[in-house]
């Protein structure tokens, strides 16, 4: 997906969050983070089906193997996860660092894009293909 189709997810998770889309219960649960929202496109109770997802480009190179690979993208500069969130954090402090990741995330995405080699590790969000 090129960075006009990310922008495009982006925003619409980022509206999903500020509309309250994690709040309503589903039935015995909790919303998960991206696995109910509209971002997902992945069957109920399966794995990820990897292609395709925005997502992916976000997840770390060792995380993409793991069932659920978007629970493994570093969401600040502690680098918690929504999998490490899940077991530390409450709903509010998930939301609000999912809010926060996906604000820095689009606009790192909206700025126009140096050469590669002008980046640094710490800087660099890598393009969607």
């Amino acid at each position: 997906m090129n960075n006009e189709g990310t922008l495009r997810v982006l925003r619409n998770e980022l509206k999903f969050v500020q509309k309250g889309g994690y709040h309503a219960p589903l039935g015995w649960r909790a919303p998960l983070v991206f696995e109910d929202s509209p971002t997902c496109s992945r069957q109920r109770c399966s794995g990820c089906p990897e292609t395709d997802c925005v997502l992916m480009s976000f997840v770390p190179m060792k995380c993409r193997y793991e069932s659920v690979p978007c629970r493994y993208i570093p969401l600040n500069d502690a680098n918690e996860t929504l999998d490490s969130l899940y077991r530390t954090g409450t709903n509010e402090e998930i939301e609000h660092a999912l809010q926060d990741w996906l604000l820095e995330s689009i606009h790192q995405l909206e700025q126009p894009r140096k050469p590669r080699e002008e980046i640094s590790e710490e800087q660099w969000v890598p393009q969607a293909a």
